[in-house]
């Protein structure tokens, strides 16, 4: 199967779907930032992922020492 028509070319492409439930400020919130910021709901969650797994890698390296 090729590439359709319309579909963005990425280095990395998005192959993996999540459904997730919120409350309804949670969403507010989402809202809020996607505005603000310009960017999709799905980006705020890549973004807040990310920011969780460095919070991480910071954790494992005190724990470490």
């Amino acid at each position: 199967m090729g590439i359709r028509k319309g579909t963005k070319l990425t280095d990395t492409p998005k192959e993996v779907n999540y459904h997730i439930r919120v409350d309804k400020e949670t969403d507010r919130k989402a809202k809020e930032v996607c505005q603000r910021e310009g960017i999709s709901k799905s980006e705020v969650i890549r973004q807040g992922i990310e920011l969780k797994y460095k919070g991480l890698e910071g954790k494992s390296e005190t724990a470490s020492k």
